[in-house]
């Protein structure tokens, strides 16, 4: 039996993960004592260990939920989406690998290194290494999911106007 704290050092978590996890429904405490005082047993630092493990795949709270409440085979169709996100992100990745490659290789670009970047630029690099219409909204919703801030730096280096860097975030989000 232990205190909120002594599982989450066990674990590996801050005392504060272990709470936002109770209050997704995904840890439930034992008992409360009569000082309404949360106490865990070996059956909840199994559980606990079990979503670290998956955050740590990258699965959503929402995903961890389903395959603790389900059946086996809910953990095995939530593995294989994952999978699936994880290629899809490697596959986003092998996509900027080559248009830095491409940009790398354009001598033009080597050459002006003073000249300014544009939205235009960029976009006719990303053509030029074989990006669809497509790859490119795919390559703005990774980049603004996995780097927000980064990537409202990038827009503004491309000097695109705050109005269209807005909007262009904006769908990233939604899509």
């Amino acid at each position: 039996m232990m205190t909120v704290s002594k599982l989450a050092s066990l674990c590996g978590l801050s005392r504060t993960s272990v709470l936002y996890y109770e209050s997704q429904g995904l840890l439930k405490p034992e008992l409360r004592t009569d000082s309404n005082y949360r106490v865990y047993g070996e059956r909840e630092v199994n559980t606990l260990r079990q979503i670290r493990l998956y955050r740590s795949m990258g699965m959503s709270v929402r995903e961890i939920r389903s395959v603790l409440s389900g059946r086996d085979n809910d953990v095995a169709s939530a593995l294989k989406r994952r999978l699936a996100e994880v290629d899809e992100e490697i596959e986003v990745l092998r996509g900027h690998q080559k248009a830095i490659l491409k940009l790398l290789q354009n001598k033009s670009v080597q050459r002006n290194r003073g000249a300014k970047m544009t939205k235009d630029k960029w976009v006719a690099v990303m053509k030029a290494a074989g990006f669809k219409e497509e790859d490119m909204h795919r390559w703005h919703r990774e980049f603004e999911r996995s780097a927000p801030h980064d990537h409202q730096e990038f827009l503004q280096f491309l000097h695109i106007p705050e109005k269209e860097i807005t909007s262009i975030r904006e769908w990233s989000r939604k899509n």
